[in-house]
Parts: structure tokens; sequence; C-alpha cells
């Protein structure tokens, strides 16, 4: 009899045991859902944020491209997954501050999604092919002047942050050229190292690196100080468009309803990833600013986020951009 009562109290005690570890988070896989093509700033800080969070979590994060109509598809897609802490999103300015001015039915607000954090700045080149004849902005402006609607320019789709600066910089210098929209940095950025497209707008870590190997031309980049990832290529102010400033950024959302414990163990991970020297160094390396502790962590970019969507709706009004 003594035996099966303390089998019993045995049994109850560890049916009300907290759960063990190996079923706590993580104990699988994460994906991190990056809403434009490879290749582009989005993506290339996504893969070096994630390969850091593996080693921190003790589990994959695996990056998933997910792709179209500015980085919304891959933004409702990780708006609408399950709130547990295993899908993530890396967004940009564009896909998860103007495009919910941008898209009548973007499918998510980014004030109600549940962020992780910011994890950088992202200065934009403006950068031409390498057999373009425009070799300064001011000659480039000519051409494009007298050539109305005939230079091709690339972005990132409707609604990106790529499209956003493309709008900007028309708007600032009264120019018009044809404007082509790809499902992402990458693909545009490929065009124009083929040579198939004059010119685009191009993110810090997409821009940099095809800067500093020769494939295309950075004209400016859109700051008033050279930026240290390509410092042969002048800023705003030199280049003769003082008005031209832009800076994107990338961050990391969980779906609305994520518990605190799982937030708050994405942040610590994050931020171990961030203030590492070395992620910082490669994040450098490509023109990008790492989030300083200040604008680290979920209450940093939820307010970075509500700011950022009041100012893109205003822009978007005075540029007269037609909802899609």
């Amino acid at each position: 009899m003594i035996k099966r009562v303390l089998a019993a109290a045995a049994a109850l005690w560890l049916g009300m045991a907290p759960p063990a570890p190996a079923q706590e988070f993580p104990n699988r896989t994460i994906t991190m859902i990056v809403v434009f093509a490879p290749g582009g700033a989005t993506d290339v800080l996504a893969r070096i944020l994630a390969d850091h969070m593996s080693r921190t979590l003790g589990q994959r994060v695996v990056v998933e491209n997910v792709s179209g109509a500015g980085g919304t598809i891959g933004g409702t897609r990780g708006a609408q997954a399950a709130p547990d802490g295993y899908t993530l999103t890396v967004g940009s300015l564009g896909s998860h501050s103007a495009a919910i001015s941008i898209y009548r039915q973007p499918g998510y607000d980014p004030r109600e999604l549940q962020p992780i954090g910011l994890i950088a700045g992202t200065p934009l080149y403006f950068v031409v092919r390498n057999g373009h004849p425009a070799r300064t902005m001011q000659e480039f402006l000519a051409m494009a002047r007298e050539n109305p609607g005939r230079i091709s320019n690339a972005h990132a789709g409707v609604g990106s942050t790529n499209h956003l600066a493309c709008s900007l910089f028309s708007f600032v210098t009264g120019v018009r050229m044809n404007e082509i929209p790809y499902r992402g940095e990458g693909p545009a950025v490929n065009d124009v190292v083929a040579g198939q497209v004059d010119s685009a707008c191009v993110l810090a870590p997409a821009a940099v690196p095809q800067i500093q190997a020769g494939t295309m031309r950075g004209l400016l980049v859109a700051a008033t100080e050279r930026s240290q990832g390509a410092p042969q290529v002048p800023s705003a102010p030199e280049a003769g468009v003082p008005d031209f400033l832009f800076q994107g950024w990338n961050a990391v959302f969980a779906p609305r309803g994520t518990p605190p414990a799982v937030v708050e163990r994405l942040d610590q991970a994050m931020r171990a990833a961030i203030n590492d020297p070395g992620v910082q160094r490669r994040i450098q390396e490509l023109g990008s600013i790492p989030a300083s502790p200040d604008r680290q962590g979920p209450e940093a970019l939820r307010a970075l986020v509500r700011s950022e969507v009041a100012r893109w709706a205003e822009v978007v009004r005075a540029a007269g951009i037609e909802p899609q």
C-alpha cells in the first residue's frame, strides 16, 4: 500500500513538474524569413545575424527568402505564423513602415507585430553600370534631364526601401527615369552589374562589395559624409545633391502574441550578436552601422517603427505615390 501511495505521489509530482530543459525554447530549428530575394542588404545582414544567433541559442537559425510586393508577401507570412518564436521576420524601412501607406492591403500592420530588435542602419548609394557614360552625379543628372524617362533605374519593388529612395531622388532632383521594379535588391543589382539597367538605388551591404570589386560605379552615398565602406564615393553634398539624404534600416520581428519569455530569449541572442566585435566589423565592412546599445531591444524598435510609419505616410502623400 505504501509503495502504491508513493508511486502515485511521484507520478503526480512529475506531472506538475516544470518542463524539462529539452522542452524549453528553443528546442528546434528557427526560421528567419527575409522579405526580399537573396543578395540584397536585408538578406546579407540576416545571414550574418542568423549565423551568430544559431551558436548562442544552440539551435539552427535558417534563412528563408520570401520575396515580392515590396517585401509584404514575406511580411504577411511572418505576421501570420504561430507566435511561438520559431518563425521570425527580417524586414526593412520599406516593408515594415512605409508599406502600409503604399499598399491598400499589405496583410499586416508593423505596429502590431512583436518587435525583437534593430540590426543596423544602412546608408544608400546611387550607382550606375560600369559602361555608363556619366562619371559624376552632375553628368548623370544632365543626361537624365536631356532624356526624360529614357534612363532605366532599378529598385527592389514598389514599397521597398530602394523604391522610396528612388522616389526621393526624383523628387529632390526633378529628374524622371524609367523605373524598373524587381523582386528584391539582389536581382536589381545583378542586372546593373550585367549592364542591363543604367542605374539603381542600392543599400550599402549590397552596393559596397560591388563598388569595391569594380563591377559597378557609385556616384554618391546619400549621407552628409562619405561612408567608410566605400570612401571613394562622394557624399550627397559633395555630389551636388545635398537634399538627397537617406538611411534605411533592417530589424527582426516576431508575430503578435509571442510569449514574453521567448521574446526575452531572442532579444538576448540578438544583443549578443550585434555587440560581438566580429559581427560589428562585418557589418561595418559592408558600409552599414550596427545598432547602438540605446537602439537595441524590443521597445526601441517599437518606437522606431511607430515614428517611421508616421514619417513615411507624410512622404508618400507629398511625393504623390498612389497606393497599390
